[in-house]
């Protein structure tokens, strides 16, 4: 009965697990005292990396670094406990993903404004960043497959189970449909619950042309509840660095060292991607008359910002600005089609990268998988993002959103030793990210007009304006 009481009530039965216990305490207490002083985020985040790695790797050595580390009792002891910190911080994250759908959606389509002219820019718009996201997914799950991320490195063994039999493409599409708006919130059905708020989106326009007094409260109520999402987003997401001391040691404890290769594995993949969904962009550009060279001789202002301050808001004013001087573009036209990008396609963190985390997942958990999940999670990349990719923490969000858009969310531990590196991936997905939103807003002027191709192929244009700001300075 005491035996019971300890290893399955209290999962202790050998001192290394109180020992490596007292050892993880006082790791989360050494990251709460950098925040404590004022430590960045950044740095937290790559010194709980760090911390994780180390603890991991020492449970290891003091188990004799056994070959199957998943099978020893204390291991998985030490793994349990810790998890009371990984999958609470992942449960308190799932907590906020349909809100912030919601309320993001909503938001994203009442804002777009109005007009017949504004109108036409607005579908073309958002037609042409969910294109483009959706290219980047592809080439996401592309590049993955064929560098073969997850394999090798299975966290079970081999079930030979398919996720998804291959359906009719009519059959997958009625899927998509929700038949219960709540049964969807409850299954985390993310395209089912983008298409119900997009009818509430759609609604509330055109009752504001005949009930604006009416209608004006529950437009405020989702103003309102939107910030107060997003704050809780952000306490959230403050509580990173500690989950990652938890899920990437016991990760690394419970799976081995081969943990790191698949990291660095996952790094290159993705500057692989990035690289290539820059090609696919100026090959576009080339197709619909624009001359790339000319593009890239003048772009390097916005992604240099981009590089140095890891921000694609904070680039915003410098990207409107490249954008209307030496590309020709209308002002308003460059600033609505960037800010909009801002919001729900930033290719690097909203499609290149959730299409790396779930085929790296599928591989992980040896599933076999048909087309129908393919275009399943194309689709879902292409709008999971929606409202959500300019928030603090974007790629962790879209993470979780796109793991549970295909089925796979009970997973999200799996990728944790991925996100525990982001600060590494942050500089190469913010220049991305830029620079998809200069691609997207030349591609949506060129088909609306709204762009001076005299301006546009003059290679020094927009040189003179800023010789003239240095001389006047």
């Amino acid at each position: 009965m005491q035996n019971s009481f300890l290893t399955k009530f209290l999962m202790i039965s050998d001192m290394r697990t109180v020992l490596f216990l007292a050892v993880f305490i006082v790791s989360l207490c050494f990251i709460g005292y950098l925040q404590k002083k004022k430590v960045s985020f950044t740095k937290r985040t790559l010194i709980a990396a760090v911390v994780a790695v180390i603890l991991g790797v020492l449970i290891q050595v003091v188990a004799g670094m056994p070959e199957k580390p998943s099978e020893v009792q204390w291991i998985n002891e030490v793994a349990k406990w810790y998890s009371l910190v990984g999958n609470g911080f992942i449960s308190i994250l799932k907590m906020i993903v349909i809100p912030m759908i919601m309320t993001s959606m909503i938001r994203v389509i009442v804002n777009l404004g109005s007009g017949e002219n504004f109108k036409e820019i607005s579908l073309k718009s958002v037609g042409v960043i969910v294109s483009t996201t959706a290219i980047a997914g592809v080439i996401g799950i592309i590049v993955a497959q064929v560098v073969g991320l997850g394999k090798g490195a299975q966290a079970v063994e081999d079930t030979s189970t398919a996720i998804a039999e291959i359906q009719p493409i009519v059959d997958t599409m009625l899927n998509l449909l929700p038949k219960n708006p709540f049964e969807a919130m409850v299954n985390m059905n993310v395209v089912g619950i983008i298409i119900f708020v997009t009818f509430i989106g759609l609604a509330i326009r055109r009752q504001q042309k005949k009930y604006a007094k009416v209608v004006q409260p529950f437009v405020d109520f989702i103003e309102a509840f939107y910030k107060i999402i997003i704050s809780i987003a952000m306490t959230v997401i403050k509580f990173m660095p500690y989950a990652i001391v938890a899920m990437l040691s016991s990760s690394v404890a419970t799976m081995g060292v081969a943990t790191l290769s698949s990291v660095v594995k996952f790094l290159i993949a993705l500057y692989i991607g990035l690289i290539i969904l820059f090609a696919v962009q100026m090959i576009i550009l080339s197709l619909i008359g624009l001359n790339p060279i000319l593009y890239i001789k003048k772009c390097a202002d916005p992604l240099i910002m981009a590089f140095s301050s890891d921000s694609s808001l904070a680039t915003l004013p410098v990207t409107v600005k490249t954008l209307t001087n030496k590309y020709g573009l209308e002002e308003n036209l460059g600033s609505f089609v960037a800010s909009l990008t801002a919001n729900i396609g930033l290719a690097a963190c909203t499609g290149v990268f959730p299409a790396l985390l779930v085929i790296l997942v599928v591989n992980m958990l040896n599933i076999h998988v048909g087309l129908t999940f393919y275009v399943m999670l194309a689709i879902v990349i292409s709008i999971s993002s929606f409202g959500i990719a300019g928030i603090p923490g974007t790629s962790i969000v879209v993470a979780s959103v796109v793991l549970s858009g295909v089925g796979l969310g009970e997973y999200f531990p799996l990728i944790v030793p991925i996100l525990a590196i982001g600060p590494l991936m942050n500089l190469a997905r913010t220049v991305m990210n830029v620079n998809t939103a200069m691609f997207n807003s030349l591609v949506v002027a060129k088909l609306t007009g709204k762009i001076d191709l005299e301006v546009y192929n003059k290679s020094t244009a927009g040189m003179e304006i800023e010789k003239d700001v240095v001389l006047n300075h």
